[in-house]
């Protein structure tokens, strides 16, 4: 049997009017450092987000949606924030920051098998 990994996670949120503090959950972003594992996975329900706001623009938050995978993923595409550690990435990521596209606070948890498995089991509970 695998021993479990600690790993942490949040979820990511549309808030497309920070001062009304609505929000729909859009992805989730997880951190395992034993298994060298950060990435993240995303489901935007245009129809979904449209009932908090129809005046965001959805090309602009598909971007910002991007950055957040490119920085995932690390390196040049990632600009200078991608090209620092995994760990710094993920802190960056989860930063308390009043945007559109924001996470929640960092929950941590045990991994008993593969990071992504968790990470796909953690967005079907939580986002879809």
């Amino acid at each position: 049997m695998q021993e479990p990994h600690l790993f942490e996670y949040a979820v990511v949120r549309v808030v497309p009017r920070v001062e009304r503090e609505e929000f729909i959950n859009v992805g989730v972003i997880l951190y395992c450092p034993k298994q060298k594992f950060l990435q993240c996975v995303f489901n935007l329900e245009e129809s979904r987000i449209q009932a908090l706001s129809k005046t965001l623009d959805m090309e602009d938050l598909k971007g910002n949606i991007q950055s957040f995978e490119k920085i995932c993923r690390g390196g040049k595409a990632g600009g200078p924030i991608g090209q620092l550690d995994a760990a710094s990435r993920f802190r960056w990521l989860t930063a308390t920051r009043s945007t559109v596209v924001q996470a929640s606070k960092v929950h941590p948890g045990l991994c008993k098998g593969e990071a992504l498995e968790t990470l796909n089991k953690l967005h079907a509970q939580l986002v879809l």
